[in-house]
């Protein structure tokens, strides 16, 4: 039997994992949270929030991995990749894979590692936040779960539909083709709503409904397109809305239509919370750098300005260091690029 494993199984690891064994899966939840594990393993995962379930799981820190995977689902943050992806290569089956389904742009990092042909990538199309050890509370509406789905040269058809069937225990797969266009298409969407809503210290749905932040996503957004289409990219549809048609401006009037489109397109993710919101309040170092820095990083590459998400990495490095507190205020410190 192959075995499979989520490794960084915190809030949205917990929540796929729950779902894949409660519709007839094995997968080990794996996490150096060691309360967490402990949780886990006594109480089983419990997810709240837009759904009531709980279900006992199998809970593993990193020492007591074992033997060779064929499948790792990687959710951890970006900010140790290099130090976690060479630990899971000695963990990984000839044939295995590791499916990052982080944020940004991380597979050809990974690739680096353990080679294309063991690389997938997997965009997560939902949110959830850890509330307790052993429990977690998926943020998103239940009929708005899915993943985007697609791989690096390399890859059997067999393998990816492998990995397709473990992720549909939970919740729909796309194949995406355009695995770069999807990721960019999620980036923009992170760097918007996680970014802007960790300047203000809420949730996506603050940023979507208060309409001096939406002044500022809507350029961030624009930023993120400008720079994607700089870099080569073609933007993939979100959950079969073309994001670029919906919220591209070239002129005030559609710059006006676009924004308030904003509220209306994020109804269903509007109780999510940002994850290096999270991070912040917990006291630990948040994945800025790969999220809105990627796109200050690649607007500096492609000669494309980023006054939006450098105000928003800056800000954010701010939060970190103690010297600003995320709050609604906060927003007010972009009055100066609109």
């Amino acid at each position: 039997m192959n075995r499979y494993a989520i490794y960084g199984a915190g809030s949205l690891g917990t929540v796929l994992g729950a779902y894949i064994t409660k519709n007839g899966g094995q997968i080990d939840l794996i996490n150096r949270n060691k309360a967490h594990v402990a949780a886990l393993r006594q109480n089983g995962a419990r997810i709240t929030g837009t759904i009531e379930l709980t279900v006992p799981v199998t809970a593993l820190t990193p020492d007591e991995m074992s033997g060779m995977y064929d499948v790792i689902l990687l959710m951890t943050k970006q900010l140790f990749n290099r130090e976690v992806v060479t630990f899971l290569k000695d963990h990984l089956a000839d044939d295995g894979v590791i499916v990052t389904l982080q944020n940004g742009l991380p597979e050809p990092g990974i690739a680096e590692i353990v080679g294309e042909h063991r690389t997938m990538g997997c965009v997560v199309e939902w949110g959830a936040t850890l509330s307790a050890p052993g429990v977690c509370t998926l943020t998103s509406d239940p009929a708005s779960l899915s993943f985007h789905m697609g791989k690096m040269a390399g890859i059997t058809d067999e393998k990816f539909r492998e990995v397709k069937t473990l992720l549909e225990l939970m919740c729909p797969v796309h194949e995406e083709p355009n695995l770069i266009g999807a990721r960019w298409s999620k980036l923009l969407i992170n760097a918007t709503f996680s970014g802007l809503g960790t300047v203000v210290g809420g949730l996506f749905g603050d940023v979507s409904e208060n309409r001096a932040a939406r002044k500022v996503a809507i350029r961030c957004m624009k930023e993120c397109i400008d720079v994607g289409h700089a870099a080569g990219a073609t933007f993939a549809p979100v959950q079969g809305k073309n994001i670029t048609a919906l919220f591209y401006y070239k002129n005030a009037l559609k710059r006006a239509f676009a924004t308030a489109l904003i509220p209306i397109a994020m109804k269903k993710h509007r109780n999510i919370e940002p994850s290096m919101l999270q991070d912040l309040k917990k006291g630990k170092p948040c994945e800025i750098d790969a999220i809105n820095g990627i796109v200050c990083e690649w607007g500096k590459k492609c000669g494309v300005r980023t006054p939006i998400n450098d105000k928003i990495v800056e800000i954010v490095k701010q939060c970190e260091s103690g010297v600003l507190k995320p709050q609604a205020s906060n927003i007010r410190l972009f009055d100066s690029l609109l």
